[in-house]
């Protein structure tokens, strides 16, 4: 069970797929700005928000979980954005798409390539707090900062903190994620190049996308192109909302 949001009910469709350890509600205001021109559904990928869980979540599992939601929303054609992890879904069900169904891809802050880990720390810390139910936000946060101590960091993760009977709990399958890390890493399975045009927004600041990407990319995505948004790191649509809509939407139209 894929669980989305829907924002706005005229215009062309657009998805959009969060990044690890987000969730749906991360893009709420882009979606509300971007609903203007689309009906926009943000979806919450398995094993985060409100989705149900995946013990196998390779990409070609989630894409295809995505697509079957797609089909079960009679949705028949479709724009595609992702962020990060996001993105890597995005492309992957790009490849996997019947022709003519994804309009068109935006893929922000991330490259069709392997990476390396970076994400143990926040993995060790979001487990502590599972063990531990803490009874307030608060208390959640000082035990995160053990792990994690970039407090905007702290505070995009604890997003995923719901009420419990027990006390606070995590809407994320935490062990699902860290068992499924190493694949979450790697570039997703696509055998052919995609020809759906493709545009991939990179912050300035961010070293997810790098020049030396950009030949595997372009293999994969010949009808890509490429902007960078200055003064942005990896989460660019949270820092700079304003130059990110008007970039998607002016790619979009």
């Amino acid at each position: 069970m894929i669980h989305a949001k829907q924002y706005g009910s005229s215009g062309p469709n657009l998805i959009v797929i969060h990044g690890l350890f987000g969730n749906a509600d991360n893009w709420h205001s882009i979606a509300q700005s971007l609903a203007e021109h689309f009906t926009v559904y943000c979806i919450d990928l398995p094993n985060h928000g409100k989705s149900d869980s995946m013990s196998d979540a390779s990409y070609p599992k989630m894409a295809e979980a995505i697509l079957d939601w797609v089909e079960l929303n009679k949705i028949d054609s479709f724009y595609l954005l992702g962020h990060s992890m996001g993105g890597k879904v995005a492309m992957q069900i790009a490849a996997i798409a019947p022709i003519g169904k994804i309009e068109k891809l935006v893929v922000v802050d991330i490259a069709p390539v392997d990476y390396q880990p970076s994400h143990i720390r926040i993995l060790e810390g979001l487990k502590a707090i599972e063990e531990a139910q803490p009874a307030s936000r608060k208390e959640a946060d000082t035990l995160l900062s053990q792990y994690v101590s970039n407090l905007s960091v702290r505070q995009f993760l604890l997003k995923n903190l719901v009420r419990s009977e027990q006390g606070f709990k995590l809407e994320l399958s935490v062990n699902n994620i860290a068992d499924n890390y190493s694949t979450i890493l790697k570039k997703p399975v696509m055998k052919d190049a995609v020809d759906v045009p493709t545009l991939f927004i990179k912050g300035e600041n961010s070293d997810y996308i790098v020049a030396k990407y950009q030949e595997a990319t372009m293999a994969l995505f010949p009808n890509a192109s490429f902007k960078i948004i200055t003064g942005a790191g990896h989460w660019l649509h949270a820092e700079k909302p304003l130059p990110f809509t008007s970039l998607v939407k002016r790619f979009l139209q």
